[in-house]
């Protein structure tokens, strides 16, 4: 049974290979390159400096995936806004596990008193994009031909739940 839980250190290798396989082989991040072990210890570490969550859903035992929550952008006025990431383990995709890692977030956001929840998500991502619908996020704004990736134009919606 996957059960959701707060991440620790010795989960950063398999949110490592989760998030690299996201990187090689979706449009789901908009980079090319493969992350390090040392890069992902220090987004972790900037997590917890910052009060952000980062959550993993665990089956015996497996991360099968992970979410957080984060600065929206950097200047002071945004400080209530976060912005969402969730990933799910590649054969792992359609069994849930994405609404289990989206309410925590919700939850934790609030308690953190943030005013609301933006997620930018690639426009061919239906998955992500009628989860979070799901929780009552709406699409507020579609941006046409932002990323470049797999010799294509990439299209970025963004959508907000308001807390």
């Amino acid at each position: 049974m996957v059960q959701t839980r707060l991440a620790v250190l010795d989960d950063l290798p398999q949110l490592l290979d989760i998030y690299n396989d996201v990187i090689l082989h979706t449009t789901a991040v908009y980079d090319y390159e493969p992350h390090t072990l040392e890069m992902r210890r220090q987004w972790f570490e900037t997590k917890q400096q910052q009060g952000f969550p980062v959550f993993v859903a665990e089956d015996d035992g497996v991360v099968v995936g992970f979410s957080s929550i984060g600065p929206f952008r950097a200047w002071a006025a945004y400080k209530y806004t976060v912005e969402n990431s969730i990933y799910v383990k590649a054969d792992c995709k359609g069994k849930g596990i994405g609404k289990i890692l989206l309410q925590p977030l919700i939850e934790a956001s609030k308690t953190l008193g943030m005013h609301t929840i933006v997620a930018g998500i690639d426009a061919s991502n239906t998955a992500s994009i009628n989860l979070h619908k799901q929780f009552g996020f709406t699409e507020v704004a579609y941006f046409k031909q932002v990323g470049y990736k797999f010799d294509r134009w990439l299209d970025l919606v963004f959508l907000q739940l308001m807390l």
